[in-house]
């Protein structure tokens, strides 16, 4: 395991995720359908629903999945709108792909997973989520594509950097 205190101490050219995993928010009418996360990694915090890929899906299929099985329900309009790749000072990392999705199917449920919480899009309680969720959710709120890097010890953000797609180019 190599120790990473910056960025730059990773090798982001040769970098294998430990896991690739997906988020997926629904957004509609002003507001998001959130999760408060019950189990796994980031337990009791707030999120979209999401999860790890298998083996033979894309990571929309992943998405659309996990959805289902957190939420019993089935997102429509889905499009991919970015990447993060996170890497842990611990050695563990993951590769995760954020999708919108502007309708769906179905009435959310609470499952052994997830707490639905419909969100009004100006009361996003980021003090409750991944520290870097409040950088990149406007851009997932104004259509725009996004790419991430972030380095975290535990649930703090120690540094990240992001690229934006150019407007209209999405």
């Amino acid at each position: 395991m190599a120790p990473y205190r910056t960025l730059d101490d990773v090798d982001w050219a040769n970098w294998e995720p430990t896991e690739r995993a997906t988020l997926l928010f629904v957004i509609r009418d002003a507001h998001i359908l959130l999760i408060r996360k019950k189990r796994g990694l980031g337990a009791g915090k707030i999120n979209g629903p999401g999860g790890r890929i298998d083996a033979g899906e894309t990571p929309k299929q992943a998405a659309v999945r996990e959805v289902r099985e957190e939420l019993r329900i089935t997102p429509t309009a889905v499009r991919q709108h970015g990447e993060l790749l996170f890497q842990f000072v611990n050695g563990f990392s993951i590769h995760g792909y954020v999708f919108r999705a502007d309708d769906w199917e179905g009435e959310p449920e609470e499952t052994e997973e997830a707490i639905p919480l419909w969100t009004p899009l100006d009361r996003i309680p980021y003090a409750e989520m991944w520290a870097d969720d409040r950088i990149w959710f406007p851009w997932l709120l104004q259509r725009r594509y996004f790419h991430g890097w972030l380095l975290f010890e535990d649930d703090d953000l120690l540094e990240h950097r992001f690229e934006l797609e150019p407007t209209g180019a999405f």
